[in-house]
């Protein structure tokens, strides 16, 4: 059997994204202070990208694993899982 790299096995994945509500929402204010932005480096999606002083996130790839929400020390962010039938589901083959 072949060992799947990264980007093929994120591509078993599907996503049912909750366009209206974002179950991780970013204070722009605190992400600009942060140093290191350690979100953007820990983020095992790659969701995370630095603009500027400032961070944006795109939560339509998250995998909810809660990385972020670990490792974001000055809580710039809100965090929540999606409202129910909505965000990540797992497949394989």
């Amino acid at each position: 059997m072949k060992k799947l790299s990264i980007e093929e096995r994120l591509g078993t994945t599907k996503f049912i994204v909750d366009e209206g509500v974002p179950h991780i929402v970013l204070d722009k204010s605190i992400c600009a202070t942060c140093k290191g932005k350690p979100c953007v480096k820990a983020c095992p999606a790659g969701l995370y990208q630095v603009q500027g002083d400032s961070v944006s996130f795109d939560f339509a790839g998250c995998l909810e694993c809660g990385t972020c929400r670990v490792v974001c020390l000055p809580k710039g962010l809100k965090w929540e899982y999606p409202r129910g039938t909505f965000g990540v589901e797992f497949r394989y083959g």
